[in-house]
């Protein structure tokens, strides 16, 4: 009886140490989650990587807006460079609960291009400056352009599009055009719906500033060659 009782004992030990051990594996050695329930290897690579090509993005338009709205000779330039600070923010502050939601990481550095592009403007000054600026903009907002419209419902882009072009024929003011809201490409993916629907309310800002920066960098550009 003595040695059933001992067995008895030692076997409840193990158990105990077995169940301990698992609990810690479940816990600590478990990936982070984010609020959604998702793991962060559950979100795709295009998710993830629409995510920290347009945070960089973001991020130098804020940079290189600050800085045109203190080194631009041209008034008009002082002003998009303002407008680019204040709208790729409020932008930025959208992408984030979004990214923080759904444990997708999210950049705090910009990229190897657009430092040298910020290097790189930094040491000019008046007329050069406007017109190296103003030609990065039209390039940059056509490259963030086209990742949002890769987010975006085609037919619906279409109309919009149309809808612009035809608002802003006889030189209406941009307040006075009357255009649809573009809409997101649906997704079965939660993860994927959230950020295409953040891509589907940014594009008509983005958008506007193309518009505004391929008018402005012919502006600048005719200015400083005659």
């Amino acid at each position: 009886m003595k040695r059933i009782a001992i067995l008895a004992v030692a076997a409840v030990t193990t158990f105990g140490i077995a169940c301990n051990s698992d609990k810690r594996t479940s816990t600590a050695d478990a990936p982070a989650v984010g609020t959604s329930g998702r793991n962060a290897t559950d979100v795709s690579r295009g998710d993830r990587d629409f995510v920290n090509d347009l945070t960089i993005a973001n991020m130098a338009e804020i940079e290189l807006g600050r800085m045109a709205a203190e080194k631009a000779a041209n008034a008009e330039v002082k002003r998009f460079g303002q407008m680019m600070a204040d709208d790729h923010t409020a932008a930025g502050n959208k992408l984030k609960p979004i990214a923080t939601q759904h444990s997708i990481p999210m950049p705090t550095e910009l990229d190897d291009n657009h430092r040298e592009l910020r290097d790189k403007l930094a040491k000019l000054s008046g007329a050069e400056f406007d017109r190296e600026y103003m030609k990065a903009m039209v390039d940059g907002h056509e490259d963030v352009a086209d990742k949002l419209e890769s987010r975006i419902d085609k037919k619906r882009l279409a109309e919009y599009k149309a809808q612009y072009a035809d608002g802003t024929t006889g030189r209406k003011e941009k307040e006075e055009i009357k255009v649809d809201a573009v809409l997101p490409e649906q997704s079965d993916d939660r993860v994927t719906m959230s950020v295409n629907q953040w891509a589907a309310e940014t594009y008509p800002a983005v958008w506007a500033h193309l518009q505004k920066a391929k008018a402005l960098n012919e502006t600048v550009r005719k200015s400083t060659t005659n």
